[in-house]
């Protein structure tokens, strides 16, 4: 990379990551040629990791509003209201890239940065979630990526003192060259004690604390904006490294100086580091910016401007306090061992400028730094092009299943459906020992001191995305509504992680914005808004030959509230005898088997080796009122277990309940399907419930409904709970198939 004092050529142009195009920009609004710290800080700025260039005009198009929003996209983590005067705040973020090259540093700095965006709010976080996407197993590096990115969620997590209550992992080749690190956090505040970004106050002290700054991830945002070539290995130094302990010490300082009334504004250093929180702070506040250099705490020898501006070291923060505090905040910190330094100052003239050893090295408007940023309208295909494009076969001839239990067995020992219990040993999910549930179908937390509860989860399928991104998009919501309804939650509102390859690729951009239209029209149909996100492009390799790009993965995560945990409900069978219901549209209740979905089914991979057929479709009307429905039975107390239906349809359903409560089941089939269908399609807007006392359950149904949709969904009787087998398969022999593929994997 060029020195401070380097011309200003179209190979580092090149170098920065700008087009040609956007340094004409950037020329346009100095009136003059940048400097190389100016560059460095256009390049990061408008990079697609710091500016959303290509996305930020389909995010608008998002549902972001509710009574109970008190804050949605815009700032560092969205906000929502819980009740008793308290707030739920909440973000998920991706770390791809960092963690296919430096798989433990690039995870667990991703768990920190996401902290931070939480706790930069005033929220002390509570629970960590996580989302994964890897390659084949059998790929060369995959099972050093996978161990390396669970260690180093699970080493920072733990240090930190943040239960990771739940998540999910999956496999596919279309992650061999670039997998997908997605970390989430939730944190609880008072909703009156907020914290937000804007700089205001002219004068102001602007002061830095946390950790010093080094010289690790340099040109991390611009990294994290392009795909990888073959020197994916040599991108290594712009990998950030954490230090968790350092994190824990950061969240109690911050906390206990939050309690004054000192801070004006707080803005965590994440991509782009002091720059894009400096940025982003006096942009929110329509103020200027001065820093002095010289005063920046760093940890190298003879660090530049450049650098300094740069750097994504972790564990710091920037803050405007106001007039007078100084002292004060120095002592917290300084009690804390954290670095203190007040830096700069807020200013009126809407620019940033920087002073270095008494000369001024940078000078920007702060308007085409951040709102008016390069924005494009990417070229998508139509639907019907991008059907085309795709090759999606119609499932023509549907295959059958002549021995479901033996197809059980597969598909409970594939890596996509296989226990991950060798994942979830390696995180503390019980810190601070507010953990109600882990391993169903939502991680809960109970809020301390009261009666209720968060309920969390991540959801996606990318194959469904893959074959239909409106669909897809659509069943990434709906099944992190159903999750949440099954244990007892109401849904609240989501924050999302959009994963995608290339945008300038048309096929990508149909991918993108299908996928946020099927979101958008889920979140209006279920009032569930989207309150902060995160947008990753770029997630394409070309080291493993060809252009590899991933599967569209707009990674969904539904946060919900469960207002006495007491009432919270779990998924394991519970008692012999029990009744087992399936919740479902009414034509399930009624069969009728043109509904049952094989489709990019599970079933239809494993066992047959095909992948065709459409998307499942997601009726939104069915999933809103069978989700009110198990809600309210769970409140009555008329189930005691409680499992939506997914991958793998309903005899998976079946075996994980089975698995989780070491009681087997008599079920029967339905006559009106195939095997195939009614034991492994994947059908939308199902449950499996389990009943104690059906007198009880009937009479409620009994009483019927005023609604005339919530009287759209069924119930057909399955079975009962009892035994030790399931669908002629003993529960010994379906553990040893779902504890197999890691145990083996890990150990070969």
């Amino acid at each position: 990379m060029a020195t401070s004092e380097s011309a200003i050529t179209p190979e580092v142009v090149e170098q920065h990551g700008l087009s040609p195009e956007e340094y004409e920009r950037v020329l346009h609004a100095l009136g003059r040629e940048p400097n190389l710290v100016e560059l460095g800080i256009f390049s990061v700025m408008w990079s697609e990791h710091c500016s959303y260039k290509s996305s930020r005009i389909h995010l608008k198009k998002l549902p972001t509003e509710a009574p109970w929003v008190i804050c949605g996209p815009g700032e560092n983590a969205g906000v929502i209201d819980i009740g008793d005067g308290q707030a739920a705040i909440f973000k998920m973020e991706s770390h791809n890239h960092p963690s296919y090259i430096e798989p433990y540093q690039g995870a667990a700095t991703g768990v920190g940065g996401i902290l931070r965006d939480v706790f930069t709010m005033g929220a002390r976080p509570v629970a960590n979630m996580n989302a994964l996407r890897f390659g084949r197993p059998d790929h060369p590096k995959m099972k050093h990526l996978v161990q390396g990115v669970v260690a180093g969620i699970g080493g920072y997590g733990n240090c930190v003192g943040v239960p990771t209550v739940g998540g999910e992992t999956n496999f596919h080749p279309a992650y061999d060259g670039n997998i997908l690190v997605n970390a989430m956090t939730v944190g609880v505040a008072d909703s009156d004690k907020i914290f937000y970004s804007a700089a205001t106050g002219v004068g102001n002290p602007i002061v830095y604390v946390g950790s010093k700054t080094g010289r690790d991830g340099i040109h991390g945002a611009t990294m994290a904006s392009a795909d990888f070539g073959e020197d994916a290995e040599e991108k290594r130094p712009t990998v950030q490294v954490g230090d968790p302990f350092t994190e824990k010490l950061l969240i109690e300082a911050c906390l206990e100086l939050m309690a004054t009334d000192a801070i004006v504004a707080i803005q965590d250093m994440g991509a782009a580091g002091l720059t894009s929180s400096s940025v982003e702070m006096a942009t929110n506040g329509k103020a200027g910016i001065r820093l002095d250099m010289n005063k920046v705490p760093c940890r190298e020898e003879g660090m530049t401007p450049y650098e300094m501006m740069l750097s994504e070291s972790q564990e710091r923060m920037l803050m405007v306090l106001k007039p007078g505090k100084e002292a004060m905040a120095e002592e917290i910190f300084r009690k804390w061992e954290l670095d203190f330094a007040v830096i700069g100052e807020v200013t009126d003239t809407q620019h940033m400028v920087l002073e270095f050893d008494g000369e001024i090295v940078c000078d920007i408007p702060l308007g085409p730094l951040a709102a008016d940023a390069p924005l494009y309208d990417r070229p998508a295909m139509s639907r019907e092009d991008y059907k085309a494009w795709a090759q999606i076969k119609p499932l023509a001839d549907v295959p059958e299943s002549a021995d479901v239990g033996a197809h059980l067995l597969k598909l409970m020992a594939c890596p996509d459906l296989a226990s991950r219990r060798w994942i979830a040993e390696q995180y503390d999910s019980q810190v601070g020992a507010d953990t109600l549930q882990t391993g169903g179908d939502a991680g809960v937390v109970r809020v301390h001191g009261t009666r209720k509860a968060l309920a969390m989860t991540t959801d996606c399928t990318p194959r469904y995305c893959y074959a239909d991104p409106y669909e897809g998009g659509k069943q990434a919501i709906a099944e992190a509504y159903r999750n949440l309804c099954a244990v007892g939650a109401r849904p609240l509102a989501v924050t999302n992680c959009l994963n995608f390859a290339n945008p300038q690729r048309p096929e990508i951009m149909a991918q993108f914005t299908g996928c946020l239209e099927g979101m958008g029209d889920a979140c209006r149909v279920l009032d569930f808004p989207i309150v902060s996100g995160n947008v990753s492009l770029y997630n394409e390799s070309k080291a493993t030959g060809g252009g590899s790009a991933i599967l569209p993965t707009p990674a969904i995560g539904g946060v919900g509230v469960i207002e006495d945990y007491g009432r919270m409900m779990t998924m394991p069978f519970k008692n012999e005898g029990d009744v087992i219901y399936l919740v479902a549209a009414e034509y399930w209740a009624k069969p009728d088997p043109t509904r049952s979905h094989l489709g990019k089914s599970l079933w239809l991979r494993e066992i047959h080796g095909r992948d065709e057929g459409r998307a499942p479709p997601t009726d939104l009307t069915i999933e809103r009122n069978a989700g009110e429905i198990v809600r309210q039975l769970i409140a009555d107390g008329l189930v005691n277990a409680v499992h939506d239906i997914s991958d793998g349809g309903l005899a998976v359903a079946l075996a994980e309940m089975a698995l989780a409560g070491g009681i087997g089941a008599e079920v029967g089939g339905n006559d009106a399907y195939t095997a195939a269908q009614w034991w492994f399609g994947e059908d939308q807007g199902r449950y499996v419930v389990t009943v104690p006392d059906t007198d009880a359950l009937n009479k409620a149904l009994a009483k019927g409904t005023e609604n005339a949709e919530t009287a759209m969904i069924g119930f057909r009787r399955l079975g009962t709970v009892g035994g030790d087998t399931l669908l002629g398969v003993s529960l010994t022999d379906l553990r040893e198939a779902h504890q197999s593929f890691f145990r083996d994997w890990m150990e070969g």
